[in-house]
């Protein structure tokens, strides 16, 4: 018999995947019949590739693996982690995690309907902005607010609503590129406003602004550096003096914060981070239209939020992008849940700000009941409370860090990568920090109820990863063996 016929007489005796659903073991796994079927079918589509390869004879699958893959087939894409990076608003990881509050107050109005807008006083139609507009108004000191779904949205929205087909006049030093390579330029073109650029990248003066001011102008626009900072021979013009520049000039002045904080820049300062401009402070100077995040700074969920004056606010609301870019009810509720906190003397149950204001003893305290979870290092690994720098990220006090404690997690050398892969591949993932060749899992962002989980997760992969080493080990030990005794008879 040819290799060829060899070959087709292998792929006969492939198994035929109904028979295999029909197995007993087969038909007690937990994962649904699609996903089931999905993964027999890329096991054998392997199997058959390797044969025609020449590169295999096993026509037997691995039930265990494919039960395995099944199970992961069926996953959802979209799932919880835990974040032990330090960097308290991982863009990547969903920015910041809800407050408890707000968690039940997005289930509530999921739960069945709501009056999202309805007057329920009234018996008729009311409007979903009423829903937070006096709670920005208090919190901001704002006589209106709205919100739409992120920043770069209310961005958008307040220069369409005020600026298309005009001028906006920005400095040069603020048209800041944020996540996914959105642009303030590209932002403002999607608006309809044509962008005017003033001063130069570290230094714009108040007459840059006055000079540039046509006939043509509509809005002087500043922009917070949330996600880098410009040190050194730098000048740029502070809120207050713009906002006096746009009223003698009849413009309207509007402040892009990016991120936004409503706790007070004083208490960022003590805590060592940098300083931050406070909301309140920022509407105060009397700008009328500031725009800042939700799910930042201030720990709710993702939105834009647009707070200033009546008027301003009021051209925002009834322009006929809102209805595209406003939130839904789970946000609008969630929103208000973690506004609440703030308005109640709450925000310590914000997430976002425990975590910042977390203090050295409980960090210290934390790393230690991870590693007394992680227990005893397996034989050739390592496990050690080590200090650290969290960073707070996502756009927000850019530079700032804070110091911090971790475990680190390490198997001989070369590992961290395999250990960093083994944690992801978790049950409920968890993704850590490499240094040094060490993997960091940062306690700053780990929750006190994932301490456990994380610890579960670190104990299986110091396992894997050290037998992993243990089989390659043994293998290589087999050749080089092999390999000296043909050395020395050549040699001889």
């Amino acid at each position: 018999m040819d290799a060829r016929d060899e070959r087709q007489g292998l792929l006969r005796r492939l198994p035929k995947i109904d028979d295999l659903l029909r197995r007993g073991e087969v038909q007690a796994w937990p994962a649904p019949r699609w996903a089931v079927v999905e993964a027999m079918r890329r096991e054998v589509d392997g199997l058959r590739r390797a044969i025609l390869a020449g590169s295999s004879e096993r026509t037997e699958l691995d039930l265990e693996a494919v039960r395995r893959a099944s199970e992961v087939l069926a996953r959802p894409t979209l799932r919880r982690v835990i974040n032990a990076t330090g960097v308290v608003l991982h863009t990547n990881l969903g920015r910041a995690p809800l407050p408890e509050g707000a968690i039940a107050a997005a289930a509530e109005v999921a739960r069945g309907y709501s009056n999202l807008e309805y007057d329920l006083g009234g018996g008729a139609r009311g409007s979903r902005h009423a829903h937070l507009d006096g709670l920005l108004g208090e919190l901001c000191g704002a006589e209106a607010a709205a919100v739409v779904n992120n920043n770069a949205a209310a961005v958008m929205l307040c220069l369409s609503a005020c600026a298309a087909g005009r001028e906006v006049v920005v400095s040069r030093g603020e048209l800041i590129e944020i996540g996914g390579s959105f642009r303030i330029p590209d932002v403002m073109r999607l608006s309809g406003a044509r962008l005017v650029e003033v001063g130069t990248t570290n230094k714009t003066r108040a007459a840059d602004y006055e000079q540039a001011v046509t006939g043509d102008t509509a809005v002087l626009l500043k922009v917070h550096r949330s996600n880098f900072r410009v040190v050194g021979f730098t000048q740029e013009v502070e809120p207050a003096e713009l906002v006096a520049i746009g009223r003698r000039r009849g413009l309207l002045t509007m402040i892009d914060l990016g991120s936004g904080s409503l706790v007070g820049a004083g208490e960022l300062a003590a805590l060592g981070l940098p300083p931050e401009p406070d909301v309140r402070a920022t509407v105060g100077s009397g700008a009328e239209l500031v725009t800042f995040s939700g799910d930042k700074l201030l720990g709710g969920p993702q939105a834009g939020i647009i707070a200033g004056s009546r008027a301003a606010v009021g051209l925002v609301r009834t322009h006929p992008l809102m209805r595209a870019l406003r939130p839904d009810k789970l946000t609008l509720a969630a929103l208000a849940a973690t506004l609440r906190l703030y308005r109640d003397g709450r925000d310590g149950e914000v997430p976002v700000l425990a975590m910042l204001r977390a203090s050295d003893a409980e960090l210290s305290g934390r790393a230690a009941e991870l590693a007394r979870g992680i227990g005893a290092a397996p034989a050739g690994a390592s496990v050690a409370v080590v200090a650290c720098r969290s960073a707070v990220g996502g756009g927000a006090l850019p530079g700032g860090e804070l110091p911090s404690w971790a475990v680190a997690l390490a198997v001989g050398g070369g590992s961290a990568e395999a250990l960093d892969s083994e944690l992801r591949a978790a049950g409920v993932p968890v993704v850590g920090r490499i240094v040094d060749d060490r993997l960091l899992l940062d306690v700053r962002t780990i929750a006190a109820g994932e301490v456990a989980e994380a610890a579960a997760a670190a104990r299986g992969a110091l396992a894997a990863v050290v037998a992993a080493r243990g089989a390659g080990s043994a293998a290589a030990s087999g050749d080089a063996s092999g390999s000296g005794r043909g050395r020395g008879a050549r040699g001889g």
